[in-house]
């Protein structure tokens, strides 16, 4: 069966707390895979951008910031770019997919994964304090 986007307003009124009904399981696991990528993705961009200094275009921004870490030549750099783009094609199929099979599977992964850069990141960091 074919996903019906309008569960994302559902889902959208109930996080408001404006919801006639419930939002459907599938609209929570999609937007959860969306937004576990957008907390990893927005915290390797301000790192960049912060503690990097390196300017963050605005036109292919999510390609940008993980080339920057896949083409690096420190190991947890390369590790982040790649655990970044794994979690961008996951967030893209929940967003643009009509169907994704193993959806909860998926979603348990992604948010471990998206836990994971932010962790190397957080790791990024205090190295660089010292």
């Amino acid at each position: 069966m074919s996903f019906n986007c309008s569960e994302y307003l559902a889902l959208a009124k109930q996080l408001a707390g404006k919801a006639l009904m419930s939002a459907s399981e599938e609209a929570r696991l999609r937007s959860a895979i969306s937004r576990g990528y957008y907390a990893a993705f927005i915290l390797a961009r301000n790192y960049l951008r912060d503690r990097q200094g390196i300017t963050i275009p605005v036109q292919q921004t999510h390609q940008f910031v993980i080339n920057q870490f896949r083409h690096s030549s420190d190991l947890l750099k390369q590790k982040i770019g790649k655990d970044l783009s794994r979690l961008r094609f996951n967030r893209n199929q929940a967003d643009y997919d009509d169907n994704i099979d193993n959806l909860p599977a998926i979603t348990t992964r992604m948010l471990k994964l998206a836990e994971q850069v932010m962790s190397n990141l957080e790791k990024l960091a205090s190295v660089e304090k010292r």
